[in-house]
């Protein structure tokens, strides 16, 4: 996909793009979070997206985060609508066993994190996301051929134009560079559901 298509809001410590390839290298204390829970707004990470008005498609990008070491060190896809609206899918560094892999929702300014543990030895992550009009879908895999649901969602804000992309983040007093490559999108790989009669 053409990358240059693709615009900052807020940059990184530094970024080279090359063959196709995003390398991102993150300041300390950058984060992307709203009030649950923990009570504080972090809305400091880099995004680096493009925009569309389809109402129908699928993007996908690899991430290899081989270089995070430090807890809470992050990379991963996002669509990211203003401070209050958004969505990401990551794995997050936690310690030399373990490490998190999940998402958050953002809709008017509140965020939920949903995560499972993985082996802190994955260095390594596909993403999708599949968007149907004003829903969303976020799916992972570890070769680019097997994809997991991670979850449904729908975004009040995410109908019409809207800009997605990746980002990369370290929430805390550490710095790693982040590679995103098979930047592409697709067809909606998220096939119509018209709904169910109940049981």
């Amino acid at each position: 996909m053409n990358l240059d298509n693709f615009t900052w809001t807020r940059e990184p410590k530094a970024c080279t793009i090359e063959n196709g390839s995003v390398f991102i290298t993150t300041l300390p204390h950058t984060d992307l979070w709203q009030r649950t829970y923990y009570h504080f707004r972090n809305d400091n990470a880099p995004v680096f997206q493009t925009e569309t008005a389809e109402p129908y498609f699928s993007f996908l990008v690899k991430t290899d985060f081989t270089e995070s070491r430090h807890r809470f060190d992050q990379c991963g896809i996002v669509l990211y609508l203003d401070s209050e609206n958004w969505l990401k899918a990551s794995v997050e560094f936690e310690n030399n066993e373990y490490q998190h892999l999940g998402s958050v929702v953002t809709n008017h300014g509140y965020s939920d994190w949903a995560t499972t543990e993985i082996p802190a030895a994955v260095k390594e992550m596909w993403y999708r996301l599949s968007r149907r009009e004003d829903d969303y879908r976020l799916e992972c895999s570890e070769d680019g051929k097997r994809w997991k649901q991670m979850r449904i969602c729908h975004m009040p804000e995410g109908a019409g134009t809207i800009r997605f992309g990746i980002y990369a983040c370290s929430p805390e007093d550490s710095s790693f560079t982040a590679v995103f490559s098979e930047l592409a999108i697709t067809e909606c790989a998220w096939q119509a559901h018209d709904g169910q009669q109940p049981d």
